[in-house]
């Protein structure tokens, strides 16, 4: 028996609609990516780019479980000294719903260039409209 390695030229992407919708968000993240790393593929190659494209829209209806609205936050740098700043997640979620989404999603997938080029294909969009109409993507249920 041989093993199989996808090449690019057996790779076909598709375009799914997720509604994030009353979704949890840990466990929507943990599905889309798996989705853009291509896992739930039979082809899965992991130094090859297999997974498929996924808009995300309504993201500013997620949900989280427990406490974590009140207690989360995300700290980041801003390079300058004592530059290190605090955002609390409840204040994040009604600024930037997309950012919550897309640094949970961001934080599951390879810290390579490969994971950089697989989030790429992700698009997130706060209400019920998308851009991505003229790619026809199909609608999913995670």
């Amino acid at each position: 028996m041989k093993s199989f390695l996808a090449k690019k030229q057996d790779i076909q992407r598709k375009w799914l609609l997720v509604d994030a919708d009353g979704q949890v968000l840990g466990r929507l993240a943990s599905k889309v990516a798996m989705i853009l790393m291509g896992k739930n593929k039979p082809i899965y190659t992991p130094n090859v780019d297999t997974g498929d494209a996924v808009v995300i829209i309504n993201a500013e209806k997620i949900r989280v479980t427990g406490n974590k609205k009140d207690y989360k936050e995300y700290q980041y740098y801003t390079g300058y000294p004592s530059g290190q700043r605090f955002v609390e997640f409840k204040d994040l979620v009604v600024r930037k719903p997309e950012k919550v989404v897309e640094l949970a999603i961001k934080r599951m997938m390879p810290k390579n260039t490969l994971g950089k080029t697989m989030l790429k294909k992700l698009k997130i969009y706060r209400g019920a409209e998308h851009e991505q109409v003229a790619q026809q993507p199909v609608k999913t249920e995670l």
